[in-house]
């Protein structure tokens, strides 16, 4: 790590969003000038909300944070808020300052260079891919030009060019960063340092060197606190079984006994709790829609964008139940755009057959309503003719698979964060028992210890699947029968 002077400190930092969430509790850590650190930590863990509290969006309920003089901070966030995605290009960059910028066409030109996106001022956000919003989202940052960069998973959506063009960006970049991301291999090519947010002491763990090394030491000692977890519960079964004896016999007995609990007791303080970071969401199933047989998707043609125009190009797609498509091609030329128009039957010359109940995840989760809870929004993906008693047995089950705890079901969507709302996605898949599913970028946000299992469970899915993820590593945990290529057509 960087030598330079300590540009931020966290002193004894604690906050809550009430008393049911605590994210900190007396948190300590430092950052240094010039420093590239990755925060690290459980899906809805706060991590965020660190980010938050560094751009003083948010205030610790106690401690300090104390932050160098002059010290500007910018923040690249997950997603474009929706109430931003009317805005045009100029609009969107314009919000970025406090004040008006009188040169703010030819700073939007310079970021764009950086960035590597060529745009109109005057187009509108929501026209673009996932992939451009994600890079306009680092651009977003980039034109204030802060001594401290924030980024918040920079790599969703982004192409395997968009990841190369933001990596060499990094490591080259001569002012302070800090990153969230789950993307492993992107992080250790730059990472100096980790920053460990703890889900269960609520505390910040600092640690020097690469990411895959830092991964292994907490692992490490993961393993080394269940072994010493185990050996005390061994010792504790037996102190009990001894005092229930010995308190059975009366007498001088009964003072061994009571000793013997008070030792009992001291022994279950030493028992450290297994750390949420470790846990993983159990092994699941996406079941088909049982009455579907034969053809079920049939593509005859489909809208690229070339030159910011929709152009109509034929393809001979047929997909057959258990037969899945690779959908891929460069941000920016019609995948999502290709993938909502399925999911929603309003595309030209495609053929779903009659009665295909169609499973959709999309990368920003629109296809939930913010305003649910979790539950009502669980529950609302189960068939009309369900039992309402078994259903909430079944939906809490289900929810507990996915790490969703009873406080999580009353919690509204909108309140949950990224990666919690792609976990809610996917327990809504296996509720609905789809016939054809249609996955845009299903890892993004997920935690990197959750991705296997997803990849399991989409691996086993019987019916018809359409998929665009730019991680090969995930990809090739799939099977996949066609791939269509849109930049090849």
């Amino acid at each position: 790590m960087s030598n330079n002077e300590v540009i931020l400190r966290f002193n004894k930092v604690s906050f809550e969003y009430g008393h049911n969430k605590p994210i900190l509790q007396e948190a300590d850590f430092s950052i240094r000038r010039g420093a590239k650190i990755t925060l690290m930590g459980q899906n809805g863990s706060g991590k965020s909300t660190i980010f938050q509290l560094l751009t003083k969006t948010l205030h610790p309920e106690s401690g300090a944070i104390n932050i160098a003089e002059d010290l500007t901070v910018a923040t690249a966030r997950q997603v474009i808020p929706r109430d931003q995605m009317e805005l045009t290009v100029r609009e969107f960059f314009e919000k970025c300052f406090s004040k008006k910028i009188y040169n703010i066409d030819p700073r939007i030109d310079e970021v764009f260079e950086v960035i590597n996106l060529h745009a109109p001022h005057d187009r509108i956000i929501k026209s673009f891919s996932g992939g451009q919003q994600a890079r306009l989202l680092l651009a977003s940052a980039l034109i204030q030009d802060p001594d401290l960069l924030l980024l918040d998973e920079p790599t969703n959506n982004l192409d395997k060019a968009g990841i190369e063009h933001l990596t060499k960006f990094l490591l080259d970049y001569k002012k302070t960063c800090v990153v969230i991301s789950h993307d492993a291999d992107f992080l250790n090519t730059f990472t100096q340092g980790v920053l460990y947010l703890d889900i269960f002491t609520r505390k910040v763990e600092q640690y020097v060197g690469n990411y895959f090394d830092v991964v292994k030491e907490i692992k490490v000692r993961l393993e080394r606190e269940q072994r010493k977890n185990a050996r005390l519960e061994s010792d504790i079964m037996h102190r009990k079984e001894q005092a229930g004896f010995f308190g059975q016999k009366g007498g001088h007995m009964r003072d061994v006994a009571r000793k013997m609990r008070e030792k009992i007791a001291e022994l279950e303080e030493e028992v450290v709790d297994v750390r949420q970071e470790d846990k993983t969401i159990r092994n699941f199933f996406i079941p088909c829609q049982e009455e579907i047989t034969g053809q079920i998707l049939k593509l005859d043609s489909v809208a690229i964008i070339k030159n910011h125009k929709s152009v109509n190009k034929k393809v001979n797609v047929l997909l057959k139940k258990n037969e899945r498509l690779l959908l891929t091609g460069p941000n920016g030329i019609g995948k999502t755009t290709l993938l909502e128009k399925l999911a929603h039957g309003h595309m030209k010359g495609e053929h779903i057959m009659k009665g295909t109940r169609v499973g959709y995840y999309r990368q920003d989760f629109s296809t939930l309503n913010f305003e649910d809870t979790v539950y009502d929004s669980l529950k609302s993906a189960l068939p009309d003719d369900f039992d309402m008693e078994m259903t909430q047995q079944k939906l809490r089950a289900l929810a507990a698979g996915f790490l969703i705890n009873e406080h999580i079901l009353r919690t509204k969507i909108g309140s949950l964060s990224e990666g919690q709302k792609g976990l809610v996605a996917f327990a809504r898949l296996v509720l609905q028992k789809p016939g054809l599913l249609i996955l845009d970028e299903p890892t993004n946000h997920i935690n990197f210890r959750h991705i296997p299992v997803i990849a399991a469970a989409l691996d086993k899915y019987t019916g018809a699947m359409i998929l665009v993820s730019h991680v090969p590593e995930f990809v090739k945990q799939i099977r996949i029968d066609q791939v269509l290529d849109l930049e090849k057509i």
